[in-house]
């Protein structure tokens, strides 16, 4: 495997990996003896190493001409697994998303990773959609969103009730646009989904 290849990967598992250490920190601060005035800007440090490692894991691999079908397929999983988990997370200690509007974003990865592969048992390959890509970026933008909210709220410039309803709406309105993109997605793949339903 070239070396270019194996640095890619690296990134994209390293970003799997921070996952966890977030999810940690931010459940656990009080434990770990973290303030919260702290916190916020060791999970934004979080982030943008994540965010970073997705950038120059796609950049590595396509400047090389080293695209692998490997690649392909842990690249947005690595992304659906750090975003999903992020999410979920934020349905317990300050934020307090609702879970139901957390599930959204999981029942439309779900389902366009099921149609995925029903057509790719048919032999049909769904290419993935600028729709699809907004929609990462939206959510990317919306949990920085959410962390950026966390310093003034941990500086007691905002309430906690101010702090978690802007959390709310920063997430229904992302929620909203991943319906829609993947409601987009099935239309525009309505015939291959057909067939392979079939």
């Amino acid at each position: 495997m070239p070396v270019v290849v194996k640095a890619a990967l690296f990134l994209t598992l390293a970003r799997i990996a921070l996952c966890p250490i977030f999810l940690f920190i931010y459940l656990f601060y009080e434990r770990l003896e973290i303030s919260l005035s702290v916190m916020p800007y060791m999970l934004l440090f979080i982030l943008l190493l994540c965010e970073l490692s997705d950038i120059f894991d796609g950049v590595m691999a396509r400047r090389s001409n080293q695209v692998t079908e490997l690649g392909k397929i842990l690249d947005p999983m690595a992304d659906s697994i750090v975003r999903l988990s992020i999410l979920l997370t934020f349905t317990q200690g300050i934020v307090k998303l609702p879970l139901f509007l957390v599930l959204v974003f999981v029942a439309r990865d779900a389902m366009i990773s099921t149609l995925r592969t029903l057509c790719a048992l048919h032999g049909k390959a769904l290419a993935a959609r600028f729709s699809g890509k907004v929609k990462a970026v939206i959510q990317a933008i919306a949990i920085f969103a959410i962390v950026s909210l966390m310093i003034p709220y941990s500086q007691d410039l905002i309430s906690l009730e101010v702090f978690r309803t802007s959390c709310f709406w920063v997430v229904f309105l992302t929620a909203c646009y991943t319906l829609i993109s993947g409601f987009e997605y099935m239309w525009t793949h309505r015939g291959y989904i057909k067939q392979a339903w079939r």
